[in-house]
């Protein structure tokens, strides 16, 4: 399908990747730049060229170039947490979710993305400029209708009950143990995100006071590789700790 104003494209030279919406005039990099307006009508895959003569591929972005590309103004929770935390939380089309702490949106965006039309993602956030962010950030995938802002702290219970799961980013999740057991369905998934051990034991003890089962705490580490087929190893830097994820699920009876 050709390429139209508003669309984003991956601008793709020399291992970099630049998010561009094409509904801007004129694209500035070191290589040159490029006229956006020429892209309309092009397809993810073509090639254009610089005012240098440099060579850039359109590459259609995939919701990891949307997550690292946000505007942000908090620490975001990466794509390698967030793929795990989706697939343990078991987030499918049609789930109704609640967030507590959305910060700059980016597992908002990928909630809101998985649960579809007909789900609803439910995000507490104490800090409106957070929610500002969030919701443009979620913009830029038509995605705000899927999620209701609420600009408020919990302190003791959530205003929603038989929520089909429900991840805790907050400074002080083991404070908010009780209100999610209540606001969880029986033998639906909670998740946490602390970036400390300290945090890890206090949860692990708030978790015991009640009806948890199935309780892991991991975290996840990621080491790319130089794609050179003669010299192949590792990159020397890696996305290494990021946070420690705490999972549980309700249940009825301890």
């Amino acid at each position: 399908m050709p390429l139209k104003k508003g669309d984003y494209v991956i601008l793709f030279h020399d291992g970099k990747r630049y998010l561009v919406n094409l509904k801007e005039d004129i694209f500035h990099t070191h290589k040159g730049t490029l006229d956006l307006s020429q892209i309309e009508g092009k397809e993810y895959g073509e090639v254009v060229f610089s005012s240098k003569g440099e060579k850039f591929y359109l590459l259609k972005p995939t919701l990891f170039d949307f997550l690292m590309k946000l505007r942000r103004e908090t620490q975001i929770i990466y794509p390698k947490d967030i793929g795990y935390i989706i697939v343990k939380l078991g987030i499918r089309e049609g789930m109704k979710i609640i967030e507590c702490g959305c910060g700059s949106g980016a597992l908002t965006t990928a909630l809101a993305f998985f649960v579809g039309d007909s789900g609803k993602v439910i995000s507490y956030e104490k800090e409106e400029r957070f929610i500002e962010i969030a919701r443009e950030n979620l913009k830029r995938l038509n995605l705000e209708k899927r999620v209701i802002f609420k600009h408020k702290e919990v302190f003791s219970v959530f205003d929603e009950e038989e929520v089909c799961a429900l991840f805790l980013d907050v400074k002080e999740p083991w404070n908010l143990i009780p209100a999610a057991h209540k606001a969880l369905k029986g033998g639906h998934p909670l998740g946490i995100l602390v970036p400390t051990t300290n945090q890890v034991s206090l949860v692990l003890k708030a978790l015991s006071e009640y009806p948890f089962v199935e309780i892991e705490v991991l975290e996840i580490l990621l080491r790319p590789y130089k794609t050179n087929p003669e010299r192949l190893r590792p990159e020397d830097q890696m996305v290494a700790h990021t946070g420690y994820l705490i999972f549980a699920k309700k249940v009825f009876e301890k």
